[in-house]
């Protein structure tokens, strides 16, 4: 090996032929969480609900304004034998569904608390003991002491949560429950906000402080830093396998024992401020909210059926054009998919081929033909982005791809955006202002966008190779894709590594030019990522066309220009969470690129290294289509350098994290609000002092649990993964419907390389 590349420095890097696999293969079946809420439409109320209770028999009913509500086949009606007609009597449905009374404002009752056919009717200042059959029974309880909960242990000793404490009646009077670590230390428990025993008869409290669970070895105590997202509690409801809700008023947490889950938001829940839970024997958790009834339930699932679900509404809600363009739909009516209502997207490019990528993988694993067929459509509507651009009023040079395209009889979309130029290059002196933006095609038929990026190009050079090896059966099919191939690398090739707009000029970002790169201090933030492409299309290239004039394009550009040195170092970086996330994606699919498909076993054996400590600074944010990615081309391989041997592996926790992922990605892909920075367990990133982040102000906005990764899944929102993960607050109003590429990619690609079991295996 000679040293040119790394300036004298000796390094070799070797990948065993036999992967001693550290994971075994993701399980199909799970289960999904999903949000049911209920509207008028429904027959359910819409305001505030003071109870929920899971009956006798199953029944799920709820305590609205007076009224009585009954869940059955998926529709709520009132039960009129519970019809309140006494405003200072409270009715409800005994162990056998017949009226029962308590003596008590309906109004104030705030808890039904059942043991057999013994009730316990519970307000603020009190308790009655209703047993079916007998007249109820005023409980004595002090004055001064406001009521938040009452709970039966195991033994039917009643407990409560209190404003003075957590108590116990022993059957004449009310006594404190002494709660002691095991240190011998008292933990102070002046206002209690909930109490419940979990299945396994644990005793469980909740109070500003924290939350605290009387096991077998002593009590044990969980705040924040253990884990516990947020402390307003309104109370405690116990599910099946020791699993506890917690209800706040700001969302829902969900406690199995090992981790804690919050939910809030309107993806999950009517509203945030939820007053009590009840879990019915299926561990469905309904909740009373102030602004009707919701329930969260897991339903019985494969990672195949979830596939499934996002293929069709992408089929039916978001594919645009003939061509079937995939990225994000608005919506005319905010949470109704049907009124979905596709746009062109600036990076329609990127995202159709990150779509047609997962449909490669899913027919290299599955053979099925349904995948194919989506494939195919891929790669037909990525061919015509380059085919578009040719034999019009203003045509650039052969093998150019258009960002986009849209209808002619749509509004011309050059109208009054020039302006819109000036003012970007205001704030980005390279910024292009120019007119037509949205040239007509030689047909007449479409506007076509260009100003093509360079995450455009990364997005067709990752699809083509595996549409090509994996899809194209035919010699027609592969030669259509080597000219495609052949046609946009020539564009680069001639134009000295820039893609050339229809004014003659570079587009804005598709440069890799050294002279940019390696002499334009303006630049310099792109050089690593930049070197990294261009290297990885010219591997592309070389692999479908067999044309050694790639390869040499490459080899110059690493001994004269220093590309592998640059690529060594892809993205400016200042640890996790810092940087431009859309070049995180981007990285990963060039990486991929030139680790498959290169020859150059020199240059491989750098970007091995490069990509491996590219993915320790993303591994922290669970995304399983980077962890596959990497894991995938580095599972069993290790590098040497002047200082010894060393394993380039993925850590320990890439597979359970990824899993983690797509297990828990909900099916909602609207853009709900979702809040995070008041969390308890949330870490700030501290400010980057970058263009990312200015401010602490600002960096209050970016941060990670304690376990110093990223939100849960089910706590963020993103159209795609080069949205910021550490980003703790999201924005919407489910006005626009993503699309599941986000999990049709990194699944099918699972399958592929054998991390997840096939279905039916």
């Amino acid at each position: 090996m000679t040293s040119s590349l790394l300036g004298g420095a000796v390094f070799c890097l070797t990948v065993c032929a036999s992967v001693a696999a550290d994971f075994t293969p993701a399980a199909q079946q799970f289960q999904q969480e999903v949000a049911d809420h209920f509207t008028d439409r429904d027959g359910a109320p819409t305001g505030p609900v003071q109870l929920v209770d899971c009956a006798p028999g199953g029944a799920i009913r709820v305590f609205a304004a007076g009224q009585w509500y009954e869940f059955g086949a998926g529709h709520w009606s009132l039960n009129a034998a519970l019809r309140q007609q006494n405003e200072s009597r409270f009715l409800f449905a005994g162990q056998q569904g017949q009226p029962l009374e308590a003596a008590i404002p309906w109004r104030e009752v705030r808890q039904i608390l059942r043991a057999g056919t013994t009730n316990w009717v519970v307000s603020s200042h009190l308790c009655f003991s209703v047993r079916e059959g007998d007249d109820s029974v005023l409980l004595p309880w002090p004055e001064h002491m406001v009521i938040r909960q009452m709970a039966l242990s195991p033994r039917g000793i009643l407990h409560a949560a209190s404003s003075d404490g957590l108590v116990a009646w022993n059957g004449s009077a009310w006594q404190a429950v002494a709660v002691r670590d095991g240190l011998g230390r008292a933990w102070a428990v002046e206002d209690v906000l909930g109490v419940a025993f979990d299945s396994s008869g644990r005793l469980w409290f909740a109070t500003k402080a924290g939350v605290g669970c009387q096991t077998a070895e002593g009590w044990r105590f969980y705040e924040g830093k253990d884990g516990l997202p947020w402390n307003d509690f309104t109370g405690i409801s116990a599910g099946a396998d020791v699993e506890v809700w917690f209800t706040t008023h700001y969302g829902v947490i969900r406690f199995d024992g090992k981790e804690w889950q919050y939910r809030q938001g309107p993806r999950w829940l009517p509203n945030d401020d939820v007053t009590q839970a009840a879990v019915d024997a299926h561990g469905n958790a309904w909740f009373a909210t102030a602004a009707g009834i919701g329930c969260l339930e897991r339903r019985p699932m494969t990672l195949a059926d979830k596939a499934v679900f996002y293929e069709q509404e992408i089929e039916h809600y978001i594919k645009r054009t003939p061509f079937g363009y995939v990225t994000e739909a608005p919506l005319r009516r905010p949470g109704d998919k049907t009124s979905a209502d596709p746009q062109d997207d600036d990076n329609d490019g990127l995202w159709t081929s990150m779509y047609g990528a997962g449909e490669c993988f899913a027919y290299g694993a599955t053979k099925d033909p349904k995948a194919k067929e989506r494939a195919k459509k891929a790669f037909e509507a990525l061919r015509f982005l380059q085919k578009v651009t040719q034999g019009g009023a203003h045509t650039p040079p052969n093998g150019y791809i258009a960002r986009c395209i849209r209808p002619v009889d749509w509004p011309d979309p050059n109208v009054g955006r020039l302006d819109g130029d000036r003012q970007a290059q205001q704030h980005d002196k390279l910024w292009k202002v120019y007119e037509p933006r949205w040239p007509k095609s030689a047909d007449g038929k479409w506007y076509w966008k260009s100003d093509t990026s360079s995450d455009e190009l990364d997005g067709h050079y990752f699809f083509y190779p595996l549409y090509y090896d994996l899809c194209a059966d035919t010699e027609a099919e592969r030669e259509r894709v080597r000219e495609v191939v052949r046609d946009v690398t020539d564009h680069l090739l001639t134009h000295h590594f820039a893609l050339i707009d229809h004014d003659g000029k570079p587009t804005r970002w598709a440069i890799y030019a050294p002279q940019y790169l390696n002499r334009d201090p303006l630049w310099w933030q792109d050089r690593g990522l930049k070197s990294l492409s261009i290297l990885a299309y010219l591997a592309v290239a070389e692999h479908l066309t067999g044309d050694p004039k790639y390869a040499a394009a490459a080899r110059e550009l690493i001994d004269r220009d220093g590309y592998a040195q640059n690529a060594m170092h892809t993205k400016v970086q200042n640890g996790p969470g810092s940087g431009n996330q859309s070049d995180d994606e981007m990285a990963f699919m060039g990486y991929y690129g030139l680790l498959r498909y290169s020859r150059d076993e020199e240059l491989k054996t750098l970007m091995r290294d490069s990509f491996y400590r590219y993915w320790l600074n993303e591994a922290p944010e669970m995304n399983p289509f980077f962890n596959f990615t990497y894991a995938a081309l580095s599972l069993d391989a290790s590098a040497t350098s002047p200082w010894g041997n060393f394993s380039v592996k993925p850590w320990p926790g890439w597979h359970e994290d990824a899993m983690a992922t797509l297990y828990g990605l909900p099916l909602d892909r609207l853009n709900w609000p979702l809040h995070n920075s008041h969390r308890l367990d949330v870490v700030f990133l501290p400010p980057i002092r970058s263009v990312d982040v200015e401010t602490p102000d600002e960096a209050r906005q970016r941060g990670n649990r304690i376990n110093g990764k990223v939100l849960p899944v089910e706590n963020r929102h993103f159209n795609h993964w080069n949205t910021d993960p550490w980003q703790l607050d999201y924005g919407g109003d489910g006005n626009e419907l993503a699309s599941g590429t986000v999990y049709l990619l990194p699944y099918y690609m699972g399958l592929y390389y054998g991390f997840i079991q096939k279905p039916g295996s």
